[in-house]
């Protein structure tokens, strides 16, 4: 297996699993609290929960598309010196 090839499998993985990440955080809604509802402490809990599970969703798929983006870079840099 070259090295471009091995950099192009790489980057459509990783591109891939960071849609796939990002389609997964933005899938959870969460239940709106109404303004005639007192809030109690497990309202809050399941909005902490909620906006806490999103959160690590973005960062792995921030780090999937960084690690796509860092693979095609160097695919484009093989190309130009001539690797294989």
């Amino acid at each position: 297996m070259t090295l471009t090839f091995a950099l192009d499998l790489f980057g459509c993985i990783s591109g891939f699993l960071a849609g796939w990440l990002w389609l997964r955080a933005s899938g959870r809604t969460v239940r709106r609290v109404s303004l005639n509802e007192d809030l109690d402490a497990a309202d809050i809990n399941r909005l902490v929960t909620a906006i806490n599970r999103a959160n690590i969703l973005n960062r792995r798929a921030a780090l999937a598309a960084t690690a796509s983006a860092v693979s095609v870079a160097l695919r484009f840099l093989t190309d130009l010196l001539g690797v294989t």
